[in-house]
């Protein structure tokens, strides 16, 4: 990906969202532009309005960590946008060259330990998904939670596919314009993190010509740290469940997450989580790509 038009339309997609009120600053009667002007967002930050002119036209390269700091409080980044200004300025450095993956990443399979550990949970799904949304491996359970991706070939067990291409998803995802704006908001983060990664290129390229709801999203910049929540989901078998999940960095894997997803104990959703496992328990869900490899 280009990394000077991914700073450029980050910064100006920041500043375009903070009004002069947010900032502590007068509004004015005659703003021709949406959120600060530059200069305000140089004020803020104690740099001069030139500098700050060039770091939006897409120059990171060289900025110190001081500077940077100080354009991530004039534009109020949260913790993700914070991160993401940083993955970029490493980009523009190169100093994150010797992190670069290869062309094409390889494919990769969970240990069988990481199997067991997956197995073991057995009140709700579990699964392990890279950046780019890959389910990489599962639980019983996540394989019948998720048996509408696992169903169609041509969502290669691919969540953003799935959520874009999949007209299921439109009846998984009862909330489908939130779910797909974290979705791509997840995309995005991982092209910061993970710039050369060429499937991940492949994927948003694809994306980007099937899809006007994931263009469109994809050009708002929008990041996300993706922890922690609760979602609607409605399975074509059980019904409607609404989970809790938590998503666990893996300290052996980096890149990839753990995630379980959980009903409140007592709830019409715990009952559905039960009815799925039952479910599941009659269904060949595995397919040889979804067992672990030693």
């Amino acid at each position: 990906m280009d990394n000077q038009a991914e700073v450029r339309e980050f910064l100006s997609s920041r500043r375009a969202k903070i009004t002069p009120e947010q900032a502590g600053l007068p509004s004015g009667s005659r703003r021709r532009v949406p959120g600060l002007r530059r200069s305000e967002v140089a004020a803020l930050a104690d740099v001069s309005v030139e500098y700050y002119a060039k770091l939006e036209r897409g120059n990171l390269a060289g900025v110190s960590p001081a500077v940077l700091e100080a354009l991530a409080r004039a534009l109020q980044l949260d913790d993700a946008e914070r991160a993401h200004l940083l993955n970029l300025a490493q980009t523009a450095d190169g100093s994150d060259a010797l992190t670069r993956p290869r062309r094409r990443t390889a494919q990769w399979k969970a240990h069988r330990s990481l199997q067991w550990v997956l197995d073991a949970v057995t009140a709700g799904p579990a699964f392990v998904r890279n950046g780019r949304m890959d389910l990489l491996a599962s639980n019983e359970l996540a394989r019948a939670f998720y048996d509408d991706v696992y169903a169609a070939a041509g969502n290669q067990a691919n969540l953003a596919r799935f959520q874009f291409l999949d007209p299921a998803s439109r009846r998984f995802y009862p909330d489908w314009e939130q779910a797909a704006d974290v979705a791509v908001a997840i995309l995005r983060t991982e092209a910061g993190r993970n710039p050369h990664d060429k499937d991940l290129h492949d994927l948003v390229g694809e994306l980007s010509t099937r899809s006007d709801d994931f263009r469109t999203r994809w050009g708002a910049h929008n990041v996300r740290h993706h922890g922690t929540g609760t979602k609607r989901f409605h399975h074509h078998t059980v019904g409607d469940l609404t989970l809790a999940f938590e998503g666990l960095e893996m300290a052996a894997a980096p890149g990839l997450t753990l995630t379980i997803y959980t009903a409140e104990p007592g709830s019409a959703s715990e009952e559905g989580l039960r009815l799925l496992a039952s479910w599941a328990a009659t269904q060949n869900t595995a397919s040889p790509a979804e067992q672990g490899a030693d």
